[in-house]
This record gives structure tokens, C-alpha cells and sequence, in this order.
């Protein structure tokens, strides 16, 4: 078998590996052969990670943004072509040993003069006479050998397979998910038993090698720490009816929380005031990023998927052209060479490699020169991109997909959960049921920093509205009956079969969680809510005295089944929603979590109308929209 990167490759019936890299059909001989003992496991084989870990740093690095030169999509370096056998063929490397008879040795295919009995005559010296056991034992012999062709066959077209399904998952490079200490409360399944899907998408500028130097630039950096340049949380929906992809700039300060490095052991500890958050990548890699998402949304991560400059360069040529729009003629550069070099003219244009790097990097001619202008344009190519992938525009061809595959497994860091093709194809499947006019881009609403007028911040009651809609799986297209499935009110609760105890038997630990990135908790809020809850018979409330996670949301956990009725009348004493409710690993009893949410008052915030819609700051664009056009600054027109 050729190379999968070769368009002229073998056509699907000579591939071992179907047109996605592996077919179903031949694991089926393989495992046969494998249960019949013919066939040994191989030993893995593939690509082996010569990444290096990320670096460490404390002070903030330089943000450079700009490439030296433009380029014209080349290509990203080569895999070795893997030695793999064709269909029909042993692996050359420890081909299956036959016994010895006639002085040859293997086995003749069904239907060869050898099987029928008229092949040459040292073959059929010595055969006994008719009617003799020396002659059934023969013929028991031949269907023997002949059974065992078949067998060989399909063991080396399993094997092959084999081998190509495992080379794609070690392309794979694999981090750990989460290396903070707490991790945000696990989603409410909807009545359906289902529950959303949150992957969060990074953008590593690192140069840490001469293709990524080269398409980043700034050579001052080479080797330095990788940066999360580009951070955007995918949401899909409990019923998989919608999608929504939140941009967070890279310039946004944040309170990055405790993580370790899970190569060193090092631990970074808390900041104690905020940084931008594209510094998270290095302190332990992107498993901080998931972390300090976690931490500053309470929106749980299940995966994470990360890809540098020349990963995105190889992804985008193996895909093909992706239309975007100017509205101007555009060339971003500056008098002094800084910006990415993309020259595009006005109106719609195909990108692919070094261009689509271009565009999603460019800041300078982008509306304000802003990270905020940079994330549109990104939200642009990515509707772009989703709906080429759909439509599957320039990938009906078999060696299409397979270099698609080869490229996107080199180019993908990802958790350990998603290391395998198999994950990586059961989730594009999931992805594959959102229709495009049920995707909605939006960027986290922010305001100018007070501290730092070239940073941003949360903009505090516009970005928890966002957060909150995504904990609560409410579309942000505005279509909430469509197959949504937000927090339940109380009266479509159900009441958990588990027995209440009497309130005065009833521990409540209260938390303070009322602090946000901008502000303090507020003082005394656990006790306050403590003295609520004595008023309702819960003589058993405390304060708990510990430092906890700032939540956007209240709510009422607890650890098991025989405590889901004691933590139900806790919210039905309080006021507060059913759906507030929540099983969680992370508390030992009734617990509960003073949000921002109701950080003043002794009556639980009820939702106000039009609270199920994102803020207008949220800026959203629809993903079945393909007129949008890149506003260009006059200044970097020709």
C-alpha cells in the first residue's frame, strides 16, 4: 500500500484501510483468525512523539503576531510512509509459518492444481492408494492447508488494517484533561437521561520547531513557552438539536487557578492577581486551560482538542479551500512588518494552508486591529469550515479522506479520553446532527480593563448571563423550544423517592462562591443564608470557614441517593428550583453554593423575561450565515 498523503493512491478495494484509514470488514477475518489462534495481537507501531513539553514562565511574554513573509499554502513535512502489506499479503515482518510438506512450504489458495489433486508429480509422490486411511489423511490435509490460506488472507488484510488504525491514533499526542484541584459541578441529565457535550478548541502558538518558527515568526521566541493564543468553547446540546462556540480573547485577565505540571510535577500555584489567559498553556499545558474555563464559567469540560501553527497550515490544505470575505482589499502589514502578510482583494476568496493560518492570526486591518475583530474573522472561517465539512464539498475522494485523516491526527493534541480515531470518529458523528442554522459563534462579552487599557475583562453580569445559558443548555439561536433543554422550573421537577428527614436532623454545609474574576465574594453571606435556613427548622446549618471557588451559580449538591431527598427540602425550604439540585463527587453532605447569582436578599433570584436569550454584547453570528464580511480598516487597504 502506498502512502495515505499520495492523491495517487490505490483505489478502496486494494486499500487495506478503507477510505477512512480502516474497514470494518477486515477486522471481522482478523478477530477470526486471531480466535482460532492462527494470529498473534502485533505489537503497536506508528509515529512516535518527538513534541517537546511545554515551557515554564512566570513574566508575560511578548505577544508577537506577526509572520516574515506571506506564503502560498505550502504544504506541511511528510509521515513516513508506514510499511504496511496489501490485502492478501502476510506482514513482511513475521510472516506465519506453515509445516513443512513435499519440500515446500506455505500453503496453495483454494482452487490451484495443488488443492484438485493435479499438481506436479512430487507433489502427489507417495499418495496412498484409494480407500486407504493414508489417503483420507491426505485430503484432510490439503482442506487443512487450504483453510489455513483462507485464514492467512484475511489475517494479513486484518493485520494491515490493524496497523493503519493504530498508526492514526499514534499521531495522536495525548495531555491529561484537567490539572487544576476542583473541578465545576457535573451538568443535570434532561428527562431524555442526556447530558451536553463541552469541548474546548486551543490555538498553541509555540515555536517549537523550524515549521512552526517559520509560520509564526518572531525567532526571539523559538523554544520559548507555548501561549493559548485562541480558546473557544464548544457546547453541543443534551439532544444534540444545536451547538454554540464561545470565544474567550486572549487578552482577557483572569485568575488562573493551581495547576501541575503533569510532565514535571511542578506546581504553579494560584495567581494572586489576574493574567492574560492565554498564559494558562504554560503552567502544565492545556490541561490549565481546561481548569481555569472551568473555574471562571462553572461549565464542566469533557474534552479538549489543541493544534499549533503548522497543524492548522496541514489541516486546512488537506481540507481544501474554505470561502471568506473582505469587504475591502486587504494587505496587513505595517510600515514596520509587523501582521500576518494576508493580502487578500474585496468580496469572497478560497483559503487554504499558510493563508487560513494567515486569517485566523490576523489582527492588523481586521476592523479595530483588536484580538475582538481577530476572534469574528475566526468565527467566519469556522462557519466556513463547518459547513464545507457538511456538505462534504472536495472530500468524496478516499485518499482525500485519508490524507484529512492522517493530517488531522499529526495535528491534534488531545485528552487521554479522546486519544483513539474511534473517539475522534464517534464525535464528529455527534457534531455531524447539528443543522448549520442551529450553530451560533459568540464572543464573551468584555469591557476594557481599569487596570490594563490594552486588556479586557469579563464584562461581570453579560459574560455570567452567557456562562449560565450554556450551563443550563439553553440554545443561543433564540430557539429554546426547539429541542433545548434548560433548567426545568420547580413544578416539572420530580420529587426524589428518597424520604426527607425532619429538618432539625437534616447537616447543611453553606459556601460562600459569590466572588467573580472582578470582584470579592460578598462578606458574610454564608452566615446570613445559614441563619435562613435555622429560621426553616435547619438547625444543623454551618458556614464552612475554608477559602472556595467563586460560583456564578447557586445551587444545593450532594454526594448519593440517600441524601437526594434531605437536599430537596433544602431548596424547597429556600425557594429555589429543583433543578438547583445536583448529585456531586465533591461534597461528603448537603451542600450548599452561594452563587453570584444571589449574592444579596433572602429570596432566591427568579429568572427574568428574556433572561434565555445571550446579551447583545455576546455578538453572535449564525452559523448557516454566508454573507458575513470582514470589516477592513481603511488604513491597510491597496
Amino acid at each position: 500500500m502506498g502512502s495515505a498523503r499520495s492523491e495517487g493512491g490505490p483505489d478502496r478495494d486494494q486499500d487495506p484501510a478503507g477510505a477512512l484509514g480502516w474497514d470494518d470488514g477486515l477486522y471481522e477475518g482478523r478477530q477470526a483468525a486471531v480466535e482460532a489462534g492462527r494470529a498473534k495481537v502485533p505489537a503497536q507501531r506508528g509515529a512516535s512523539d518527538t513534541r517537546q513539553a511545554d515551557g515554564e514562565g512566570e513574566a508575560e511574554p511578548e505577544d508577537p503576531d506577526e509572520r516574515p513573509g506571506q506564503g502560498s499554502g505550502t504544504a506541511a513535512p511528510g509521515v513516513p510512509e508506514q510499511p504496511l502489506a496489501p490485502a492478501g499479503e502476510p506482514p513482511r515482518s513475521a510472516p506465519p509459518r506453515l509445516p513443512r510438506h513435499g519440500g515446500r512450504r506455505g500453503a496453495a489458495p483454494a482452487g490451484t492444481p495443488e488443492s484438485s489433486g493435479t499438481g506436479p508429480a512430487d507433489d502427489r509422490a507417495g499418495e496412498a492408494a484409494p480407500g486407504r486411511p493414508g489417503k483420507r489423511r491426505r485430503r484432510r490435509r490439503v482442506l487443512a492447508w487450504t483453510a489455513a490460506g483462507l485464514a492467512l488472507t484475511l489475517v494479513a488484510a486484518g493485520t494491515a488494517g490493524w496497523f493503519y488504525y493504530q498508526h492514526l491514533n499514534d499521531n495522536l499526542d495525548r495531555k491529561p484533561l484537567h490539572i487544576g484541584t476542583s473541578r465545576a459541578p457535573e451538568p443535570t441529565p434532561n428527562a431524555a437521561g442526556q447530558t451536553p457535550l463541552n469541548i474546548l478548541l486551543i490555538g498553541s502558538d509555540a515555536r517549537d520547531s523550524e515549521e512552526n518558527q517559520r509560520l509564526g515568526g518572531a525567532r526571539e521566541t523559538f523554544g520559548g513557552p507555548a501561549l493559548a493564543d485562541v480558546q473557544m468553547l464548544l457546547h453541543l446540546s443534551a439532544d444534540r438539536s444545536n451547538m454554540s462556540v464561545i470565544s474567550m480573547p486572549r487578552d482577557t485577565l483572569v485568575k488562573i487557578p493551581e495547576c501541575t505540571d503533569p510532565d514535571t510535577g511542578e506546581v504553579h500555584p494560584a495567581t494572586v492577581g489576574t493574567r492574560m489567559t492565554n498564559q494558562t498553556l504554560m503552567r502544565g499545558g492545556p490541561g490549565c486551560t481546561v481548569a481555569t474555563w472551568e473555574e471562571l464559567t462553572g461549565i464542566r469540560i469533557d474534552h479538549f482538542m489543541m493544534v499549533d501553527f503548522a497543524g492548522v497550515v496541514s489541516m486546512a490544505d488537506a481540507i481544501g479551500g474554505v470561502p471568506v470575505c473582505v469587504d475591502a482589499n486587504l494587505h496587513s502589514r505595517t510600515a514596520d512588518g509587523k501582521g500576518s502578510g494576508l493580502k487578500l482583494r474585496k468580496g469572497t476568496t478560497e483559503i487554504k494552508g499558510e493563508d487560513a493560518l494567515a486569517w485566523l492570526r490576523t489582527r492588523y486591518g481586521f476592523g479595530d486591529g483588536s484580538d475582538i475583530a481577530r476572534a469574528k474573522a475566526q468565527h467566519m472561517y469556522m462557519n466556513s469550515l463547518v459547513r464545507k465539512l457538511r456538505e462534504n464539498t472536495g472530500l468524496s475522494s478516499p485518499n482525500r479522506l485519508r490524507n484529512l485523516a492522517e493530517e488531522a491526527t499529526e495535528a491534534l493534541t488531545v485528552d487521554e479520553e479522546l486519544a483513539s480515531v474511534a473517539e475522534l470518529y464517534a464525535l464528529a458523528e455527534e457534531l455531524k446532527k447539528v443543522a448549520p442554522d442551529r450553530t451560533t459563534m459568540a464572543t464573551m462579552p468584555w469591557i476594557w480593563s481599569p487596570s490594563d487599557h490594552n486588556r479586557v475583562e469579563p464584562k461581570p453580569d453579560d459574560a455570567e448571563r452567557l456562562f449560565r445559558l450554556v450551563r443550563e443548555d439553553v440554545a443561543l439561536d433564540g430557539r429554546a423550544e426547539a429541542g433545548t433543554s434548560p433548567s426545568p422550573s420547580p413544578e416539572e421537577d420530580e420529587t426524589s423517592e428518597d424520604p426527607a428527614a425532619d429538618p432539625a436532623e437534616i447537616a447543611v454545609l453553606v459556601r460562600n462562591g459569590t466572588g467573580s474574576p472582578t470582584a470579592a465574594p460578598v462578606s458574610g453571606r454564608a452566615t446570613d443564608l445559614v441563619a435562613l435556613l435555622a429560621k426553616a427548622g435547619f438547625t444543623r446549618a454551618s458556614a464552612d470557614q475554608n477559602q472556595v471557588k467563586n460560583r456564578a451559580k447557586t445551587a444545593i449538591l450532594y454526594p448519593s441517593a440517600e441524601l437526594e431527598g434531605d437536599a430537596q427540602s433544602v431548596a424547597e425550604a429556600l425557594g429555589m428550583p429543583l433543578g438547583t439540585v445536583r448529585k456531586s463527587t465533591e461534597v461528603s453532605g448537603v451542600t450548599l453554593e452561594i452563587g453570584a447569582d444571589w449574592a444579596e436578599g433572602d429570596t432566591f433570584p427568579k429568572p427574568e423575561k428574556g433572561d434565555n436569550e445571550p446579551p447583545e454584547s455576546a455578538e453572535t453570528l449564525n452559523g448557516s450565515d454566508d454573507t458575513a464580511c470582514m470589516e477592513v480598516d481603511p488604513a491597510f487597504t491597496w
